[in-house]
């Protein structure tokens, strides 16, 4: 009885120990944020495993975090002080991780499913034939068949070019674009503001030679070579995007993550020289790291499959193979009979009632603007239907300028305009968190009012 007593003492105390560590982090971490540092402790509560997501929302340190989890005897407590004091939650929508596709994969099960045996995928070559001499066979066929499904971009005679992401895509777009002759200065690559944030970031990364970021593409003097981005639907605000710059010099890279049925009409079959895709938003598989280009020039094919061979030499086979799984598996819900679901109508649903939530609490609280959308055709679902884009581009209006600070006074931290070309008024919201964070948000949103006193 003395043993059992002095091991219940001692179990208390380090609870109340740990309890208390913790509450102290929190504490840290609002005291950090009101001195602008960028030390961030447990932001958000409500992942499925209640891990925290403690990403900071300053485009310098927008992809670092320090997971901490919760010790597991105090995880019941932090769930129900939580629900005693929902307002203290830190929700985090800087990212746009699509977390809330979780739904419809644990419902699809072993469809989705793949076992890869110790002895498979040893080689580093999968088809020495292809340009592409890393691609997987199953993984090409898939990317191929989605296409055509969906309606969405022309692969016949295409040259596929997989990458560890778009991202790793983009780089080598750049390096087989950009002008040989080094002796030249840097070909400008541009993009019609507000542009994908990283744009910036990744042109100049290497501090290249070859390419350098020129801006907004806007103002751009067109008389020079240049690279255009254009990105539809265009990350961060929606729309649908065409070239700007009316020079005789230009190349042009189409950036279509986003051209998916879930948050655009598919309007046409695209067939342009050079496409970007990735499963991180068709699927939501963001940490599969697979995105791929239809190229329609085969020397910048080779030249963008040298780059990758230089950089990673090759792309994952296991990431590959899985993500062949996964794109069979959409294609197959959208040609499944039966009466489930299939994934572009449980996305399409979702992104709906969505944007329906988060206009309504934009309408109820007054200091905020959402761009309007038109409704349009879309030859997939044969109808007439409107943009539910993956992020929303929220303005503060009347006397709130610096719109990211003003919601990150209210806990939400979300991205700056600033980091998009454009000013501190926007900022950017993800619409791709779980169903709590994201209904947890509007109704925050909805009690910001001009009334609300400050934190």
């Amino acid at each position: 009885m003395l043993s059992m007593a002095l091991n219940l003492s001692l179990l208390l105390s380090r609870l109340i120990a740990e309890s208390e560590s913790l509450r102290f982090k929190i504490q840290e971490d609002e005291k950090s944020q009101e001195r602008g540092g960028n030390d961030h402790y447990c932001l958000v509560w409500g992942t499925r495993d209640n891990t925290c997501d403690t990403s900071t929302s300053d485009q310098s340190t927008a992809h670092v975090s320090k997971n901490t989890s919760p010790p597991a005897a105090l995880a019941e407590d932090i769930e129900v002080e939580k629900a005693i004091q929902p307002d203290s939650v830190i929700i985090n929508l800087d990212h746009g991780d699509p977390t809330m596709y979780e739904q419809f994969w644990e419902k699809t099960g072993e469809k989705a499913t793949i076992v890869i045996p110790g002895w498979q995928s040893l080689s580093y070559f999968s088809d020495i034939s292809n340009v592409c001499w890393f691609l997987e066979p199953e993984f090409a066929g898939e990317v191929r068949r989605l296409h055509k499904l969906v309606g969405n971009a022309n692969t016949d005679d295409r040259h596929i070019v997989v990458g560890t992401g778009s991202t790793q895509l983009y780089m080598a777009a750049l390096y087989a674009l950009a002008p040989t002759d080094t002796s030249k200065q840097p070909i400008s690559v541009v993009s019609a503001a507000p542009f994908y944030s990283s744009y910036p970031l990744m042109t100049d990364f290497l501090k290249s030679g070859l390419y350098k970021w020129g801006g907004d593409a806007y103002t751009f003097n067109g008389e020079e070579p240049y690279i255009e981005l254009i990105t539809s639907p265009n990350n961060p605000d929606g729309f649908t995007r065409k070239p700007v710059v009316n020079g005789t010099g230009g190349i042009l890279v189409h950036d279509l993550a986003y051209y998916w049925p879930q948050y655009t009409p598919i309007t046409s079959q695209l067939d342009h020289e050079l496409l970007l895709f990735t499963v991180s938003k068709s699927t939501g598989h963001a940490g599969t790291r697979i995105g791929w280009a239809l190229v329609k020039d085969k020397d910048i094919a080779q030249k963008m499959t040298k780059f990758i061979e230089l950089n990673t030499i090759g792309v994952s086979k296991d990431s590959q193979l899985r993500a062949a799984k996964i794109l069979g598996a959409v294609s197959d819900s959208c040609t499944d009979s039966s009466d489930s679901e299939s994934f572009f109508e449980f996305g399409r649903r979702l992104m709906t009632q969505r944007w329906k939530q988060l206009r309504d609490a934009v309408r109820t609280s007054g200091l905020f603007s959402l761009p309007e959308f038109t409704s349009d055709f879309c030859n997939y679902y044969e109808k007439y239907s409107e943009l539910h884009p993956a992020f929303a581009w929220l303005r503060c209006e009347g006397d709130i300028e610096d719109c990211q600070k003003f919601l990150r006074d209210h806990k939400i931290i979300t991205r700056s305009g600033k980091h998009f070309g454009r000013d501190i008024k926007f900022v950017r919201v993800s619409m791709l968190d779980r169903d709590k964070n994201f209904g947890l948000f509007v109704e925050r949103l909805s009690n910001i009012t001009s009334e609300t006193k400050f934190p």
